[in-house]
């Protein structure tokens, strides 16, 4: 499919999304009017909560921006070395669609994109059986889109990453999605940046005697209903807790409306593992490392010294995953399958490129670093790296040129 639409454009991606939406209007991208439009079908107090969420969004990823900052060091008379953050100039957000609007994700790829400084962020969203998802295209609006397509699974992302008549490239994609997108976007990374690789939601909570049984089963189904395949985890140092989480689990699954969902994953990605201390279940969830890892323990915060692999923590009762996601303002686009080992979520450095740049403007500096790097390079045989500083040395300071003819 990413060849074929990057072979024939715009009649690829119309005729794949006729064949998995039924979709095919005049023009995929949502003029100004048909945003307005939509916009102002939406209900008042859903525009209020987009906004709420992309203000606490955005006040969280300029906390970020500002932990980041452009320097410039003189290492040596005349030696400047300096650190920039540049933003990508143009972002592709995916915000899925399927069986549930993720109006939340557009928050997540958007806003924190626009607090990066990308000019130019271009999001994509599915019909849902043949309708717009008018929240969703709202928060895109809201967030600061620059383009809207209603356009949806991997046609969507091969459109933005390699470009089509009437869509431009993007540099880099976020935003999670399907396991067909989420294939897409590993085949198409290298040609364009990604956020991250997703699989299925994740949440391991760990709790102990101290933990309420009937919360802590609330909230490992919480995140079961994203999927049949979620797993769903809880380590804790309590049987006697353990066992009546599950009690409630058995108890509350069959009148979840997502039972469907949350029912097939907690039966086949469910697990209670008990321990004989809380520490050990800190090093238990360490070796999960999940997406999603609650604190249900006396001291929550004992988790911030003990955990080093997770993608984001939750801690104690009054807090819980379900915020992270929706509302809270941390960006809820993370790592899974253990790959919170080697990388955090989502969040507005990854819309950055850390660039260097390097100026000398004495002679005397130039001098003795041309010699350095002729010696250094030759002793890994790189001989025309070492002419490079041989020439200062020799054009500054008089040094011999053997090589030069």
């Amino acid at each position: 499919m990413i060849a074929d639409v990057e072979a024939r454009g715009d009649d690829a991606v119309r005729e794949y999304s006729e064949k998995f939406d039924r979709w095919s209007p005049p023009s995929f991208r949502l003029s100004a009017a048909d945003i307005e439009r939509i916009v102002a079908g939406v209900d008042r107090q859903v525009i209020d909560d987009i906004r709420t969420v992309q203000r606490n969004v955005g006040d969280f990823a300029r906390k970020q921006l500002e932990s980041l900052r452009d320097f410039e060091v003189e290492t040596l008379p005349g030696v400047y070395l300096g650190q920039r953050s540049i933003p990508v100039s143009a972002a592709g957000a995916y915000v899925p669609g399927g069986r549930y609007p993720l109006v939340a994700s557009a928050h997540m790829t958007v806003v924190t994109a626009k607090v990066a400084g990308v000019p130019r962020v271009a999001a994509c969203t599915p019909p849902i059986r043949g309708e717009i998802p008018a929240a969703t295209v709202a928060a895109m609006h809201l967030a600061g889109a620059d383009e809207i397509y209603l356009l949806g699974g991997v046609q969507a992302v091969a459109a933005l990453a390699v470009g089509t008549g009437s869509i431009a490239p993007v540099d880099l994609l976020a935003g999670p999605g399907n396991a067909y997108v989420a294939e897409a976007k590993r085949q198409l990374f290298g040609r364009v940046g990604i956020d991250l690789f997703a699989g299925p939601t994740e949440i391991l909570i760990v709790a102990d005697d101290t933990a309420d049984p009937f919360i802590v089963a609330v909230d490992l189904l919480s995140q079961a209903e994203h999927g049949p395949d979620s797993p769903a985890i809880l380590v804790c140092s309590s049987e006697e807790v353990a066992r009546k989480a599950l009690a409630h689990v058995e108890a509350l699954l069959p009148g979840m409306p997502t039972n469907d969902y949350a029912g097939p994953a907690w039966r086949d990605h469910g697990q209670v593992i008990v321990t004989e201390t809380t520490d050990e279940a800190f090093a238990v969830a360490n070796a999960f490392a999940a997406e999603h890892v609650q604190v249900l323990t006396a001291e929550p915060r004992r988790a911030l010294a003990l955990m080093h692999d997770f993608g984001a923590l939750f801690l104690g009762e009054e807090t819980c995953v379900s915020y992270g996601d929706k509302v809270i303002g941390t960006n809820h686009t993370l790592p899974t399958r253990g790959a919170a080992r080697y990388t955090g979520g989502l969040w507005v450095g990854k819309y950055l490129k850390t660039v260097t740049y390097q100026e000398i403007t004495n002679r005397d500096s130039s001098v003795e670093l041309g010699r350095l790097c002729g010696r250094a390079a030759r002793v890994e045989l790189f001989e025309g790296h070492a002419r490079s500083g041989d020439a200062r040395a020799a054009k500054y300071a008089g040094d011999p040129l053997p090589w030069a003819v």
